[in-house]
């Protein structure tokens, strides 16, 4: 055996499990960043908040063809961000439900809890989103329901809390 290969095989060892250096530099970039809760400043400080499922919890809300249930997050945020499930009542009538619109929002992402939804966007095309599917739509994105399952329930997250919805048919 060489000097050099020994050398090598001793600095193998040495380092072995030690992150390379790069790796190491990123990490301390990363702890150096700003507490985000900070960037919410003191009166958007966020509250401890739990929402327990009742059928009783479900009301009219934003569209008539469907219920929502409020998860209490837009008060345990102050505002900033609103969630609720939304129950699709059905049958689905294209003639109420079936007009597009936009909403004017910062952020807003769906997820599908049970059934299928079917909706078209500006730009996007046509989709059907099945349980456990999820999307983001963008702000303000035209889109019109074209459809949805008799026991069709989505989860909405969306910022800020307080939102207008722009009708854009009828």
């Amino acid at each position: 055996m060489t000097k050099s290969t020994s050398v090598t095989r001793a600095r193998k060892s040495r380092d072995k499990g030690k992150r390379p250096a790069a790796k190491t530099k990123a990490k301390a970039k990363a702890t150096k960043r700003a507490d985000p809760q900070a960037a919410l400043g003191k009166k958007r400080r966020q509250r401890f908040t739990v929402s327990h499922p009742r059928k009783t919890d479900f009301r009219a809300g934003l569209q008539r063809y469907a219920r929502y249930r409020d998860l209490g997050i837009a008060a345990a945020t102050q505002g900033l961000v609103q969630a609720h499930v939304i129950r699709m009542i059905p049958p689905f009538r294209a003639a109420e439900v079936a007009t597009t619109h936009y909403h004017d929002v910062a952020f807003q992402m769906i997820y599908v809890l049970k059934g299928w939804y079917k909706t078209a966007f500006a730009g996007q095309g046509t989709h059907t989103f099945r349980k456990g599917a999820c999307w983001i739509q963008p702000p303000r994105i035209a889109h019109t329901v074209l459809g949805y399952s008799k026991d069709c329930e989505l989860l909405e997250i969306v910022m800020p809390a307080d939102f207008a919805t722009v009708m854009l048919d009828k």
